[in-house]
């Protein structure tokens, strides 16, 4: 291992002395003991709504039939965890497939929202045409539109087109959102024009613009399209229960509905389906946190 190697440690410490002894210097004054007391009791308090709900379904679905998951005072922590619970809710209804289901419409929702949303807000920052202006309000109007007003003309579309009870049914109306194009206009506006003159001065046409100059700057904000759609579509109950009729193409949320509705006396199980729904949530966030808080950034301030 070289000497510089070994020496940047040291370099990042005096690096952040520096900093330190320069704010202190300016007239800095570190913030006193009771703000930051009051600042990590609003955190917990915060973390405690956020996450407390989830980590009692949690403990809940670990919990045996002989385990009260009504006293009090309450115990998160279960006496004797067991995967029973999980093991049950695969018994009685077919929750793989719905979960199946599920994928194939988020995948797809994805790829949809991830290339046109891509495409739009790249030819709504970067391109000129006429009426491009018009186009952009007409996308922020489409946010303010509620979707139970529209959702009886989507059904009835989706009805002439012949596609009622198909996954593709359930995908198509949300396969390119007004907020992801909005999100990919911006982070597309951030780049500074200077890189694009270059290459068109190089010869590149508009899609090797896109695809070798725009793409590549904005992989942040492609991971927030992503998680956003992926979130939407693997959440959505409204509109699959809306479309879908036959058992074999429900989604899960659909699913756990009917798990609910008959076995409501068993939390347990019903807090194990819960689970089920999260945790590829989870793992999707946490696959791609760093993209995901990268690309917040990109299109949060143009220029």
């Amino acid at each position: 291992m070289s000497a510089q190697t070994l020496d940047r440690p040291a370099k990042a410490r005096k690096s952040r002395r520096s900093v330190k002894d320069k704010f202190l210097a300016d007239g800095g004054r570190r913030p006193p003991v009771w703000k930051l007391v009051l600042r990590y009791l609003l955190l917990l308090v915060m973390f405690a709504i956020m996450v407390g709900p989830f980590l009692w379904q949690l403990s809940t679905s670990l919990k045996g039939a002989g385990e009260d998951i009504y006293s009090y005072p309450p115990k998160l922590l279960p006496s004797e965890p067991t995967f029973d619970n999980y093991t049950k809710v695969a018994e009685l209804i077919p929750v793989w497939d719905f979960a199946l289901n599920s994928l194939k419409v988020a995948l797809a929702n994805v790829l949809t929202n991830v290339v046109g949303a891509a495409l739009a807000g790249y030819a709504l920052a970067r391109l000129k045409f006429r009426g491009r202006k018009l186009a952009t309000v007409a996308f922020v109007m489409a946010m303010l539109v509620p979707v139970e007003s529209i959702i009886i003309a989507q059904f009835m579309t989706m009805r002439e087109l012949g596609l009622n009870n198909t996954l593709t049914g359930v995908v198509l109306p949300g396969c390119i959102g007004a907020l992801n194009v909005l999100l990919m206009r911006n982070a597309f506006s951030n780049i500074p024009y200077e890189i694009e003159e270059a290459a068109f001065v190089d010869g590149a046409n508009a899609w090797q613009r896109f695809t070798r100059i725009a793409l590549p700057a904005v992989k942040g904000t492609l991971a927030v399209v992503a998680i956003f759609a992926f979130m939407g579509a693997w959440d959505d109950f409204l509109w699959p229960l809306i479309v879908l009729s036959d058992q074999s193409n429900f989604t899960l949320t659909i699913g756990l509905n009917y798990l609910h509705g008959t076995f409501a006396n068993n939390q347990r199980l019903v807090a194990a389906g819960t689970i089920i729904a999260v945790a590829p949530l989870i793992v999707l966030f946490a696959s791609l946190q760093r993209f995901f808080f990268r690309g917040v950034g990109e299109g949060a301030v143009k220029g």
